[in-house]
């Protein structure tokens, strides 16, 4: 029994060794600033590139081939139709329009991972920044595989930013709510670079360019994020579900009326293929 106890003690000992060990050389001071809560600087209507308008106005450097499946989409939601993307149905936005910024965001930078959490649908993302290399074989998601890299730019001995690559996807993705498409054999790449503005620490770049098969050139923009003055902020639970009226079946969107009826979402639809259900005698 006392033999036992003491393994036991010695065992704790160099757990809690090995924990001071790595918060030692862990030296945060080395690391941005990136406490508190953020938010996307731009005002007005989510979009990928802030600096241009919504829909058509992105100018996004499509092919031929998918500036026509782009404009068939906003065809579709110009008709009642949700377009590219799954958020409706609350999953993931995927990459890169998680990047838009449209819910609370904290940064936490770890030793070896950097985390980027979102109040909102399922969008919190992971960015290695051990050194590992993207494996063999990675299950596709929406937000695809992230590897990170800190780096001291202006050679003061701190990082000052941070360039990220994620790949491994699977779609559909689109850039943002107005259905602009990413190529469907999901062989996207998307780069990033997070780094403070010189002027003001209170504002976060991050330049993000995507490689997409879709596109002509890569395609290159620059969001902000800007930090709430509050020092306690408040995190408010989001939970997409709740409240959510969309009814997805088949390839079709449905909706629920205040009174709990399906109803359609655009002029003609026709009803769900009720052939499951038995069908009243004629």
């Amino acid at each position: 029994m006392v033999l036992r106890i003491a393994i036991r003690a010695a065992v704790l000992m160099v757990s809690f060794a090995t924990l001071a060990s790595v918060a030692q050389a862990f030296d945060q001071s080395k690391y941005p600033d990136l406490h508190g809560q953020w938010r996307r600087a731009e005002t007005g209507t989510f979009r990928f590139d802030p600096a241009k308008p919504w829909g058509p106005g992105q100018e996004a450097p499509l092919t031929p081939e998918y500036q026509s499946i782009f404009e068939a989409n906003l065809a579709s939601q110009a008709a009642g139709g949700q377009g590219i993307g799954v958020t409706y149905t609350c999953q993931s936005p995927g990459m890169p329009r998680v990047t838009n910024g449209y819910g609370p965001t904290e940064f936490v930078v770890t030793p070896e991972t950097t985390h980027i959490l979102v109040e909102n649908i399922y969008d919190s993302r992971r960015i290695f920044t051990d050194g590992r290399a993207f494996p063999d074989h990675v299950e596709p998601s929406l937000l695809g595989y992230s590897i990170g890299q800190w780096s001291d730019v202006d050679g003061d001995g701190r990082y000052d930013e941070l360039a990220v690559e994620t790949r491994a996807f699977k779609g559909p993705r689109a850039y943002d709510a107005s259905g602009i498409p990413l190529h469907r054999d999901n062989q996207t790449v998307v780069k990033e670079r997070f780094f403070l503005d010189k002027a003001d620490p209170a504002i976060l770049h991050d330049e993000v360019t995507v490689l997409d098969h879709a596109l002509t050139r890569p395609w290159t923009v620059l969001k902000s994020y800007r930090r709430q003055p509050d020092r306690q902020p408040q995190w408010v639970e989001y939970v997409c579900n709740e409240s959510n009226n969309h009814v997805h079946i088949g390839s079709e969107n449905y909706m629920l009326s205040g009174d709990g009826m399906l109803m359609p979402t655009k002029k003609g639809q026709q009803p769900p293929d009720l052939s499951l259900f038995a069908q009243p005698a004629k």
